[in-house]
């Protein structure tokens, strides 16, 4: 009985070792198998270069697949067949760029992104900047009520991916570590394998019209009686400072001294407006002031201040909310800057 207790104890002291092994083995394969599969899923990711960046050794298809512009405009910012950008949010994402071109003869890219401030926009005209053969012809850049913020971060609303944009490259790789590029890999080796595959549209122009209309912005009585109420859109600045006129100086001063620049302060429903010496008016007033001393500091620049009352501004008709506008504004739009871009030359 003892002999026969003595051996069972040295065969399960005997297999514990074993058993301890065979689970390190374990681990150690699944750690380098994991390791290896990262290490092919980066690689591949910075082959495939799932958004068209230009960072990719290999020579990869032009353009990339319809999706939003916060992405598209990696691969779109870079297309040397536009020596004119406008930039901003959709207050001025109406504006055509082919009309653009038509008025003043110089190929427009749209690299607008929908509910963006000064911080996203900045980043996108930096990477249109140092992406340029040559020097661009013409940059527009509407400045709304969200470059008044007296914060110098900032503050961004919406998700943006910096890391796209980055001139740091370990910033960039870093990002593509992330489930949204797993997503986005088979869609864009399609892409490349697809004889003739949907594209993405080069100049980026995306009109808003259907989607306004298909929620009820323009049948819904209530979304209607909306528009005829008051509200501020200053940006409740009256006394500065404004970091987001003073960042982009520094930045057309670092990387684009000499192109002509329109600044542009989108319209607005006449409800949207402030009353002169109010409050709202104030920070109205001194956010102008702000761009305005830009536009004169700076050579070849202009600003072009559509924030104003006209008899276009006070039709609601013509709007669908207090900030985006239609069509018929938006050809206005688009004549006051060729008529700011004509006189800039």
């Amino acid at each position: 009985m003892n002999s026969s207790t003595s051996s069972s104890e040295r065969l399960s002291a005997e297999a514990k070792p074993a058993a301890g092994m065979r689970w390190q083995r374990f681990i150690r394969v699944s750690l380098t198998a994991g390791g290896l599969l990262l290490a092919a899923f980066f690689v591949s990711a910075i082959l495939i270069d799932p958004y068209d960046s230009g960072r990719s050794p290999l020579s990869l298809k032009q353009g990339v697949r319809p999706q939003g512009p916060r992405t598209a405009a990696a691969s779109r910012g870079r297309d040397p067949a536009f020596s004119g950008a406008i930039f901003g949010n959709s207050h001025i994402q109406l504006v055509k760029p082919d009309l653009l071109k038509t008025l003043t003869g110089i190929p427009f890219v749209s690299l607008i992104a929908p509910a963006t401030g000064p911080k996203e926009t900045l980043v996108l005209i930096d990477w249109y900047l140092r992406h340029r053969q040559e020097p661009a012809k013409a940059l527009v850049i509407s400045v709304d009520h969200t470059w008044c913020t007296p914060d110098p971060a900032m503050p961004v609303s919406k998700p943006f991916p910096f890391w796209l944009f980055s001139r740091n490259f370990a910033e960039y790789l870093f990002g593509l570590m992330r489930y949204d590029i797993v997503e986005e890999l088979p869609r864009r080796i399609r892409y490349e394998i697809t004889n003739a595959p949907d594209r993405a549209r080069p100049d980026g122009y995306w009109d808003y019209e259907a989607g306004y209309v298909g929620l009820g912005y323009v049948e819904k009585p209530e979304l209607r009686r909306r528009l005829l109420e008051r509200q501020d859109m200053s940006g409740g600045n009256e006394t500065g400072p404004f970091p987001a006129a003073t960042a982009l100086a520094a930045l057309l001063e670092a990387e684009s001294k000499g192109a002509p620049v329109v600044l542009v302060r989108p319209p607005l429903h006449i409800t949207a407006l402030p009353a002169p010496g109010s409050p709202e008016g104030r920070a109205e007033a001194a956010c102008r002031a702000a761009f305005q001393a830009l536009a004169d500091e700076r050579p070849a620049t202009k600003l072009v201040d559509l924030r104003r009352d006209t008899p276009l501004i006070r039709e609601p008709s013509n709007f669908f909310d207090h900030s985006h506008y239609r069509q018929i504004v938006a050809r206005e739009v688009e004549n006051s800057i060729a008529v700011a871009l004509t006189s800039l030359r």
